[in-house]
């Protein structure tokens, strides 16, 4: 540990799991770092989690087993927890807090910065701009992600966001210019942070990727801390280094719950659902990490990937996220019992920045309309399908019916993609063209008619025919 200005104090007042409460001191800050001793000379490292007149709580990242009341020493380092970043923490994996485990020397750090980083003045922000391609049509044509946007994924237990989460992280790219992805998982089992790494390295993305990971049987401070290491890294990386990143974190649910726990070991009053009332200025602080800086080429992206409990979307973790964040990204569960990868339910999400940064000269003239036209389609195919389930198939219109064979198409063609299958937005915009050549031209009014000449005429006249439907 690095030599500071330390005030020492024998003997604490209180332990409470992770929480050491210690009276009777001098004035201290909040965040700031303490150094707490047992009596055999063994030493962790704290932070101060609440501090008043004369008395701090504080929060113990190696836990107090072995540590007693009259015997620990605390030492108050009166600086915040640091962090060592560098470029070379790509292609590196780490434990959630920041400290190597993928058996390889330490990297060599270019400089030290604070975990909970440093509010973005408002006024040097700039507007997010530009796209990253996911290569996954359901986000790249449907809810565009944005340099600078927080976008984050709704899903629910059992459904395949780790794989969802993979495959970003394997195939994200941004054209021409230097990218990276940090990657911060909390709360995970071990055979999922497993299925990360080897998913990574079979790939060949790791040495582009840098690895946050909080296991399910670490302390919960641990998951509190594992995103703000991940943010840090990417601050240096986008801010120092003009480097374009983008922050995948999972699950939220995790780290809201490990909030949880804390708070109700501190005795405090909760509210809705037993979290904190702190909750939302909590995640607020993490997710206002993103974003772009005037003058600065690089940028922060995220994309938090967060738990429904019971695919409640109304639950306060979704229901705060949704309100910092710019749109959600919804998983379904009717589309994954019917076999479709990934389960992305268009009409529920939405991306509040796509509509500014599609069409010429950001993905591809049609862009707008085509994304537009398939929204409004899909829509008609919901009330179709409705109508149908009380009067049956045979008594629907012929359009009603050609919708119905547009829904099909739609899911297990346009929304249906394979876990290694990588689309490139002209794909995306191709096969969504190919799908709505199964509605007659009349139907698609709110496509250009310059842009139908020109994409519509090259579809077979009896491609309705050819898409096949399960």
């Amino acid at each position: 540990m690095k030599e500071y200005n330390l005030k020492e104090y024998i003997g604490v007042n209180e332990i409470k799991g992770p929480l050491l409460i210690i009276r009777n001191i001098h004035n201290v800050g909040y965040n700031e770092m303490v150094e707490v001793v047992d009596e055999y000379g063994n030493s962790r490292i704290g932070m101060i989690l609440e501090s008043g007149k004369g008395y701090a709580v504080v929060q113990v990242l190696g836990g107090t087993t072995g540590l007693s009341l009259g015997n620990s020493k605390i030492r108050f380092i009166e600086k915040p927890l640091l962090m060592g970043v560098s470029e070379e923490m790509l292609g590196r994996v780490f434990n959630g807090l920041g400290q190597p485990i993928d058996n390889l020397p330490s990297p060599s750090y270019e400089e030290e910065l604070d975990v909970n980083g440093l509010a973005i003045n408002p006024t040097a922000r700039v507007y997010p701009e530009n796209n990253i391609e996911t290569g996954i049509s359901s986000i790249d044509i449907m809810n565009t992600l944005v340099r600078g946007q927080k976008l984050p994924i709704f899903s629910g237990s059992g459904l395949p966001h780790d794989m969802v989460a993979s495959q970003i992280t394997r195939q994200a790219k941004v054209k021409g210019e230097s990218f990276c992805i940090i990657f911060a998982a909390m709360g995970v089992k071990y055979d999922t942070a497993r299925f990360f790494i080897d998913s990574f390295e079979q790939s060949g993305v790791l040495e582009r990727v840098a690895i946050f990971l909080s296991l399910a049987d670490s302390p919960s401070i641990e998951r509190i801390l594992t995103p703000r290491m991940a943010l840090t890294l990417a601050e240096h990386l986008a801010f120092k280094k003009n480097i374009h990143v983008l922050v995948i974190m999972t699950d939220m649910s995790n780290y809201c719950e490990a909030l949880r726990e804390l708070s109700s070991i501190r005795g405090e009053i909760p509210a809705r659902k037993g979290y904190p009332g702190y909750l939302y200025s909590d995640l607020a602080s993490l997710y206002e990490r993103a974003g772009l800086i005037r003058g600065i080429n690089g940028s922060i992206t995220q994309i938090p990937i967060l738990t429904m409990p019971n695919d409640d979307i109304t639950h306060p973790i979704p229901d705060l996220t949704g309100y910092i964040t710019e749109g959600q990204i919804v998983q379904d569960r009717e589309l994954h019992s019917k076999g479709i990868y990934p389960p992305i339910a268009v009409l529920p999400s939405l991306s509040r920045l796509m509509k500014d940064n599609i069409g010429k000269n950001k993905s591809r003239e049609d862009h707008p309309s085509v994304s537009s036209q398939l929204f409004a389609s899909y829509a008609r195919v919901k009330d179709v399908r409705a109508l149908a389930s009380i009067v049956g198939e045979e008594e629907l219109s012929e359009i009603d019916r050609l919708y119905l064979k547009f829904g099909d198409a739609f899911e297990q063609k346009f929304l249906k993609q394979d876990y290694y299958e990588r689309r490139t937005f002209e794909q995306g915009l191709d096969l969504g063209w190919k799908i709505l050549s199964i509605l007659p031209k009349e139907e698609l009014i709110r496509v250009k008619e310059e842009e139908l000449k020109k994409y519509y005429k090259n579809q077979a006249e009896n491609i309705k025919d050819e898409v096949p439907i399960k």
